[in-house]
């Protein structure tokens, strides 16, 4: 017999709901033809990779170097954890040594195994509301619980609520910039301002929740936005990101988790985490693509298509008569349904379903009354669903 618990969750109307749609729409694509089938509904970066991962790839592949297929340490490739360094210490203004990095299996596998490495039974990690919704699953995966907090009305951090929820149990506050579904970037100020309530609560109580930020969207920003480095504000303090949104890798599973090296227990952290990589069964992140990446991450990327293609989605919300939060970076628009659908956002999906139009519900991100377009996808797409986004609000 399966477990219970896993059963009630894939049954559950809001479990995998994304991938729902994404499949739901290939059923729809193949009945009334691409170009009649309006899909936003997943995340999945239809920019080709640069030229230098392309390349980088054939390099690799064509190499006949003795065990290049076999196994390496679980923590990576020592010149693959060293470009990652590097590359962190540029984000975060800071010298990162390559100890302190472990490659990974996407940033889903760097998330597990840092959830896994720091939760002892029950503890709690407070996650800014809304938030990708597979963070429910990674938390309970470990058995933590996930505690969810507001946030503002402009979808910024607030350190409020999240003080209110902070306790002796809390293990981490996860946060995600720039967010998906909102495309918001918290500023320098806000994970200031969320720093200062840790550090007190630290002070009273003796624990010091870490901060573990989810940065795969980093490189994807908009007007000069620039996403807040976080190792210098606070030590207890995680990266995990992946090359799958900004390099256009999603499919091949590779990213990896830093820790601030100012961190009093930072050895004994990545220690953690390269364990948990191997018993969680990852065992190490993939020989090849860690190879193409030491090569290939910093490769030139031009995000301005992502730009245009925001202007105009935006430009379809406002002649549908649809409010939404301006995107500052990542890929997706989050838009509120009609006053008539209240916080059903899940009906307002289903209606838009009738126009070929398919969205992510945005209960599953803990945004009722919100549904998720991921605009990542043909401008051919976002232009030609003007009429019918208009068609689907005026006929609701």
């Amino acid at each position: 017999m399966i477990s219970q618990k896993i059963k009630a969750l894939v049954e559950s109307p809001s479990s995998g709901v994304i991938r729902k749609m994404f499949e739901e729409g290939a059923i729809l694509k193949a009945k009334y033809g691409e170009d009649k089938v309006f899909d936003f509904s997943i995340g999945n970066p239809d920019l080709d990779p640069p030229a230098k991962v392309v390349d980088a790839i054939a390099k690799v592949a064509a190499s006949e170097t003795h065990l290049c297929h076999g196994y390496m340490p679980n923590a990576g490739y020592p010149e693959t954890r060293k470009a990652m360094a590097k590359k962190t210490s540029l984000e975060q203004g800071m010298e990162i040594p390559f100890e302190n990095v472990v490659m990974e299996v996407g940033a889903a596998g760097a998330l597990n195994a840092t959830m896994r490495a720091l939760l002892n039974d029950g503890d709690e990690v407070i996650v800014p509301c809304p938030y990708f919704t597979e963070y429910d699953h990674y938390i309970h995966n470990h058995g933590g619980e996930i505690v969810r907090v507001k946030t503002k009305e402009d979808f910024g951090l607030d350190p409020e609520t999240i003080k209110a929820a902070l306790n002796e149990k809390t293990a981490a506050v996860l946060i995600n910039s720039p967010n998906n579904p909102t495309g918001r970037i918290y500023s320098d100020d806000e994970v200031m301002a969320v720093v200062n309530v840790l550090n007190e609560h630290g002070k009273k109580t003796g624990r010091y929740p870490y901060i573990i930020c989810d940065e795969p969207y980093r490189a994807i920003v908009y007007g000069g936005k620039k996403v807040s480095a976080v190792f210098p504000k606070y030590d207890n303090a995680v990266v995990v990101t992946s090359f799958a949104k900004n390099l256009s890798l999603p499919g091949e599973r590779i990213g990896y988790v830093a820790v601030n090296p100012n961190c009093k227990e930072a050895k004994d952290l990545v220690a953690a985490i390269i364990f948990t990589t191997r018993t969680l069964g990852y065992v190490n992140a993939p020989a090849f693509f860690q190879k193409v990446i030491a090569q290939s991450w910093d490769a030139e990327c031009d995000y301005s298509l992502y730009e245009k293609r925001r202007n105009e989605i935006c430009e379809v919300m406002d002649y549908a008569g649809l409010k939404y939060c301006v995107p500052e970076g990542a890929f997706y628009l989050f838009v509120k349904a009609p006053d008539k659908y209240g916080d059903d956002d899940m009906a307002f999906v289903n209606h838009l379903k009738k126009y070929n139009i398919l969205c992510a519900p945005g209960s599953g991100f803990g945004g009722k009354g919100w549904f998720r377009i991921a605009y990542c996808c043909s401008e051919s797409t976002i232009l030609n669903s003007k009429e019918a986004f208009k068609k689907a609000v005026d006929e609701q």
